[in-house]
């Protein structure tokens, strides 16, 4: 969600700040702004809406060697020019901008409100900018510290103050924030890829931590002002994958690009040899793991269904106990920690607040976690004692898919690497790398299954509801399937188990809410068979996805996409093609916007 850039030194300020803000879009956001710093006098620029809408508001030249922008996600007060940020003090001197909330943000608006304070918006932000600017003894970064004393919540900032033209302050607690050294400038971000067209030398800071940045110096501290040496490190970010490549969306580049990703995701982890998986990044050797007794996943939206399916596979082939449960309820409910329990966060930005307090909880307790990430460097990757990097490279689109099936891909590959030194045969183990093997080519195949999906998106698109059903590895599936189609096209959809339609939810089945039915080949298929026989019997049209042996099955559903052929360990990969493309069709014939749907964000930074 939000996003932060700020930059220090000399150059176009204007285009760098709008120029990272642009790179920041995908993360979702309803309202922009930035402040400059010219001839010591503040000047900020606000607007709702798209980026475009702030642009025309922004002089074509701006002189000035500081400022600071912002892409907002509305939190505290509706998505409008006063709550956009940054925000400034009273007097004019302060500007702030913020990710995450201030959770006793109502009780500091109401302590500066009775002091004489008027507030110009309605965020928990502005308080901040009021309290800086009542410290009014030192230097910019002690007042900041002093403020952040008072306050309680989340929060990456970025300050600066027009009685220090050359000094940029920023600070974290929860919420992403990196510095970029250039040559005699510096730049701050809450992410990488609003850096990465000006420097690849970066310093990530963490939970606690303050730097005050001139265009010559970072100077980092810890917020009671005790010293803190940083190194700074490279990172690699493939500016091409920031870019639509000829396409309409990035989500449509992104759901083509799955094969290649994927392949990346395999590259040098397939053990041929031993049958086996190589994942040297677990830090974990088979005697640790042969102690593990159970395992499990923890992770939000799309990659708790891929925890759901994960904890499947490692149940079939490594024959632990595992299961996934929601990262942001799994802490407040005081869960048990045990100490031969494995859990494992799955997050694909690694900046997933709810799932990094998640890990944060169980390491404070004892326990040890590994991490399932895209982003190099992110909080996730830093804070777990090993994992898998998935390398699905950038993902623009708000709807995951390529860093989703990348993720399913990891979980495969960990599931046959404990499989392996604990139960599963060679042969077993012999037949998955060689499907692992093939699974980019696989995709491949189920992508040239798009002109027929296409012409049966028109029926979801006229719906104004759809159900999605699965039983076993069908049923996270059918789960994705059905938030690929909410997410994108606004059609409101839910997923049940199969065998939960009897239970429920057949009440509402009619001749106009259409049935998707996962079909992962698992040896569930005569169960949703029956399935699809309710349906039938109450008039309901049934769109059936993924394997359906036997003579005259296919005739038993209204429409069939049938995938490619390959391992049922695999059909969550392969069936979450022709969904996604399912939902980007009925998404593209309603006219949504695809790569921003509205109300939702890349990166979930809050609580």
């Amino acid at each position: 969600m939000c996003g932060i850039i700020g930059y220090v030194g000399a150059g176009d300020v204007r285009d760098i700040l709008l120029g990272g803000l642009r790179r920041l879009e995908y993360r979702g956001y309803d309202s922009a702004g930035l402040a400059v710093l010219t001839r010591r006098q503040l000047k900020v620029y606000k607007a709702a809406g798209k980026l475009s809408n702030l642009e025309t508001r922004v002089p074509g030249r701006v002189r000035a060697s500081l400022g600071i922008g912002h892409t907002r996600w509305a939190t505290h007060g509706p998505a409008s020019d006063e709550n956009a940020h940054p925000h400034v003090s009273a007097d004019g001197k302060i500007a702030v901008v913020h990710n995450g909330i201030l959770e006793n943000g109502r009780e500091l608006r109401a302590g500066l409100t009775a002091a004489g304070v008027a507030f110009a918006s309605d965020t928990d932000t502005e308080a901040l900018a009021h309290l800086i600017a009542a410290e009014s003894d030192g230097a910019l970064e002690d007042r900041v510290r002093r403020a952040l004393k008072h306050v309680h919540g989340t929060y990456g900032i970025a300050v600066c103050s027009a009685s220090e033209p050359d000094k940029l302050v920023a600070a974290r607690n929860g919420s992403p924030v990196v510095v970029g050294i250039g040559d005699e400038v510096m730049y701050v971000a809450s992410d990488v890829a609003a850096l990465a067209a000006h420097t690849r030398q970066v310093v990530h800071l963490d939970d606690g931590e303050i730097v005050a940045l001139t265009p010559r110096a970072l100077h980092t501290a810890t917020l009671d002002a005790e010293p803190v040496n940083k190194s700074a490190t490279s990172v690699d970010v493939d500016l091409a994958r920031y870019d639509r490549g000829g396409h309409a969306h990035f989500m449509r580049r992104e759901i083509l690009d799955q094969p290649e990703a994927v392949a990346r995701t395999l590259s040098g982890r397939l053990d041929r040899r031993f049958h086996t998986a190589r994942l040297d990044g677990l830090n974990l050797d088979a005697r640790e793991l042969l102690d593990v007794r159970r395992i499990k996943l923890l992770g939000c939206g799309s990659a708790y269904y891929a925890g759901m399916t994960g904890a499947q596979l490692i149940e079939a082939l490594a024959r632990v106990p595992a299961d996934a449960e929601p990262a942001a309820e799994f802490r407040y409910r005081n869960p048990v920690i045990e100490r031969d329990t494995l859990y494992i966060a799955v997050s694909q930005s690694g900046e997933t607040l709810d799932t990094l307090m998640a890990v944060q909880e169980i390491q404070r307790r004892g326990g040890r976690v590994l991490g399932i990430v895209n982003v190099v460097g992110s909080s996730i990757a830093r804070a777990v004692d090993g994992g898998i990097y998935i390398h699905a490279g950038p993902e623009v689109s708000v709807a995951s898919t390529k860093a989703y099936t990348c993720t399913l891909t990891a979980l495969t590959l960990l599931a046959l690497h404990i499989g392996r030194i604990r139960d599963l045969s060679p042969e077993r183990g012999r037949a998955l790398v060689e499907a692992l093997d093939a699974l980019p080519e696989t995709l491949e195949k189920a992508l040239s299954l798009e002109t027929h999906v296409q012409t049966l998106a028109s029926r979801l698109a006229v719906s104004a509801n759809a159900f999605y059903i699965g039983r076993g590895l069908g049923y996270p599936i059918a789960l994705e399937g059905a938030q690929k189609l909410k997410e994108i096209s606004y059609v409101h959809a839910e997923a049940y188990p199969a065998s939960e339609l009897k239970h429920g939810p057949l009440a509402l089945i009619t001749p106009e809410t259409p049935t998707v039915v996962a079909l992962p080949g698992d040896g569930l298929t005569d169960k949703a068979l029956a399935s699809i026989e309710e349906v039938k019997a109450r008039h309901g049209p049934v769109l059936a996805v993924g394997a359906m042996p036997g003579p005259g099955n296919a005739q038993s559903v209204d429409e069939y996409i049938a995938t490619p052929a390959s391992l049922p360990e695999l059909s969550p990969v392969v069936l979450a093609v022709p969904l996604q493309l399912l939902a980007y069709h009925a998404a593209l014939e309603l006219d949504r916007d695809i790569d921003q749907p509205r109300n939702l964000a890349k990166s979930v930074t809050v609580e």
